[in-house]
């Protein structure tokens, strides 16, 4: 791998670290690829991505997981498009997690993502994740009530305790399943927040993505940092770290995310199995076809 141009390793959350996303940078002044000059290295990137994915794929005994969250119009969208164009679509897989379905809701909280986690040689993307279950949830408590709890069992040791669950699933899966789980919050500021939806009210080919609960969760920003913020402090772990990225700039929270990819991948290592075929005798069948 070439030399990093976004050092994303700076954005890693240690175990333990307790998170302020309010004095976390939201862009890097020291940024300074133009637009051709980003777009050509993310696709560089990708290039190495698809030549190790191609490995993984093969070699068919160890998985990854991405996780993206963030704000709405944080770029979660187009960063998983733009990271995953060009590596082999049989070898990714990519869920978006919207609202719970009733099913969902009569089961555990974490069953429908662990119905979701990539199989042996996969990359799974999940875009959202458990994760709203802590955020989203914590914010609106009322959404709860789906699941048969009442406003009275919500308390800091139910929020603990779901800390400790998803730990325990994170952990279970990279060990038990072999799987290397990366997570990724998009950080944006408030503002650029608003510029992103008022484009998507300028924009006919963008209007669709709007919705007016877009909105409305605006007035929650600093409910919903103070949930990141106790969500990823308590859940990065060594088998399970998180990245806050700056995603201000897309093109440089794309890249980021490129590279941290092709980074956790290359230190796998993945490796073509080795050939199981009698090379000498299936040549003298081929030839003799």
């Amino acid at each position: 791998m070439n030399e990093s141009l976004t050092n994303p390793e700076q954005f890693l959350v240690k175990a333990g670290e307790q998170v302020q996303l309010s004095e976390r940078p939201t862009q890097s002044p020291d940024f300074s690829l133009t637009r051709s000059e980003a777009r050509k290295s993310l696709r560089d990137c990708v290039d190495v991505l698809a030549l190790l994915q191609h490995r993984l794929y093969a070699e068919n005994s160890r998985s990854m997981l991405l996780i993206f969250q963030g704000m709405d119009a944080s770029g979660k969208d187009s960063t998983i498009r733009r990271v995953t164009t060009g590596l082999n679509p049989a070898g990714v897989q990519v869920h978006a997690f919207g609202m719970p379905t009733e099913q969902d809701f009569a089961n555990s909280y974490l069953s429908r993502h662990w119905d979701r986690l990539p199989t042996r040689g996969q990359i799974g993307i999940h875009n959202r994740s458990h994760y709203e279950e802590v955020t989203v949830t914590r914010v609106h408590p009322n959404l709860l009530r789906s699941r048969g709890l009442s406003l009275g069992d919500i308390n800091d040791d139910f929020w603990r305790e779901r800390y400790e669950d998803i730990r325990a699933f994170e952990r279970h899966v990279a060990r038990q399943s072999h799987t290397t789980i990366i997570k990724f919050f998009l950080h944006i500021s408030k503002d650029e927040q608003r510029n992103r939806l008022l484009e998507r009210l300028d924009d006919p080919e963008k209007n669709w993505k709007l919705d007016n609960s877009d909105i409305r969760e605006r007035t929650y920003w600093d409910d919903f940092q103070a949930a990141y913020n106790d969500a990823i402090s308590a859940t990065s772990t060594e088998w399970a770290p998180w990245y806050v990225i700056p995603a201000d700039q897309k093109r440089f929270a794309r890249l980021a995310v490129a590279e941290v990819l092709a980074a956790r991948l290359s230190a796998m290592d993945p490796q073509f199995p080795k050939p199981h075929a009698d090379f000498e005798s299936a040549r003298h069948e081929l030839m003799r076809s």
